[in-house]
Order: C-alpha cells, then sequence, then structure tokens
C-alpha cells in the first residue's frame, strides 16, 4: 500500500511539474497526447475512490496480478475517443492539472486510510484493498512512463515502483534478461517500445508483447 502511495505521489508530482506546451506532446500511448493521458488518469483516479468505498462479503478471487487481462495487442477501448473529447474539453491545461491533483490527493489519502484487509468488488472481480491497490501500482508506473516518453527533462516512476512491476510482469510473461533494466522491461515487454535486434535475440523465444489492461 505504501508503494501506491509513492507511485501515485511521484506521478501527481511529475503532471504538477508540466508545462502548458507540454500538454500537446505525444506520450506512450498511441493517439494520445499528454492533455488525453491526464484526464485519463483522472478517471483512473477516481476509480480507486469508487471501489475502496465499495466494499463486499463474498470471497476474494483475484490479487494484484491477476486482476489484469492479458492479450498479445491492445483491445479497442470504446472510452478511449470519449477521454480525447473530455481533455479538449478543459480547454486550458491549468484546469486539467487542478483537477487530477484534485482526485488524486483525495486517492492517496483514501488509501492510506483504508484497512488492508477489506474485501472490495470491482467490474466483477473480490480483491482485499491491498490487492486491489498493489494492482494500481501497474497503472501509475506504466502510465507514468507513457507520460515521459516525449518529455526527456521530466522525472519518471520511482525505481521501486519499477521494480514492483517488473516482478509482476515477469509472473505472467516469465523471465526477461537480467542485464536489462527494469524500465527497458516494461517498455518493451508491453509493446510500448520496439526491441533491437540484439534484444530481440536475447528474448529467445519469449512472445512480445504483453497488453494488460
Amino acid at each position: 500500500m505504501d508503494l501506491f502511495s509513492r507511485a501515485l505521489g511521484a506521478l501527481l508530482k511529475t503532471v504538477g511539474e508540466l508545462t502548458d506546451d507540454d500538454f500537446a506532446r505525444p506520450t506512450g500511448c498511441e493517439g494520445w497526447l499528454v492533455r488525453d493521458l491526464v484526464c485519463h488518469l483522472v478517471i483512473d483516479a477516481q476509480d480507486v475512490l469508487i471501489t475502496l468505498v465499495t466494499p463486499t462479503a463474498d470471497a476474494v478471487t483475484h490479487d494484484s496480478v491477476t486482476y489484469w487481462k492479458v492479450s498479445g495487442s491492445p483491445s479497442d477501448d470504446p472510452l478511449s475517443a470519449l477521454i480525447v473529447r473530455l481533455a479538449a474539453a478543459y480547454g486550458e491545461p491549468w484546469m486539467l492539472k487542478h483537477h487530477v491533483d484534485d482526485v488524486g490527493q483525495a486517492a492517496l489519502r483514501a488509501a492510506e486510510l483504508a484497512d488492508p484487509t477489506l474485501k472490495v468488488s470491482t467490474q466483477d472481480m473480490v480483491l482485499c484493498t491491498s490487492g486491489f491497490l498493489g494492482a494500481y501500482v501497474w497503472e501509475w508506473t506504466l502510465h507514468h512512463l507513457d507520460l515521459v516518453m516525449h518529455l526527456p527533462d521530466a522525472a519518471g516512476p520511482p525505481a521501486e515502483a519499477l521494480a514492483r512491476c517488473r516482478e509482476m510482469l515477469e509472473q505472467i510473461a516469465g523471465a526477461f534478461p537480467a542485464s536489462w533494466s527494469d524500465a527497458d522491461v516494461l517498455l518493451v515487454g508491453t509493446g510500448r517500445r520496439a526491441p533491437t535486434e540484439a534484444e530481440r535475440a536475447e528474448l529467445g523465444d519469449l512472445a512480445i508483447p504483453f497488453v494488460l489492461g
């Protein structure tokens, strides 16, 4: 749960330091500008708040890794086009900055106050609160990498969040070369960056990408 707070806190800090011009730059999410990705983060934070107040007495069915559905290619999300329109509706970047910080800080407070053993329900799944928040370490960290992909001066995700997400991916996909950085494992493993010829050879029979959504 502490890692959830560190990952989200770092992401909110990076968003807060963006310039107005940065909001029109591309991201690691195909078809999304920075403003679109930040708008998506608003919805993510709202999802955290909603789920943390949706307790259930049902048995746990998923954990922080099995929460994610795995495929070999991105799925068509009907909300993607809506997010682009919502982001454009903000007009000025400061409005979007304010909103994501507002709900993001609320999600941080809610996570800090949450009972880690409480069972919550979301998307027809039941998780312990700690498992749900652990799943979101992946969401914050991968989207942090997306955010800074074309912003070389922006701060990236915390090292401990990258390491945890590598562990999660390797639980699903198998081991990546030990010499690879955590960031490269995540970028190549999820198809955000194409491997070089040398990297492809090191991967052997490991089929990439692994899309978690």
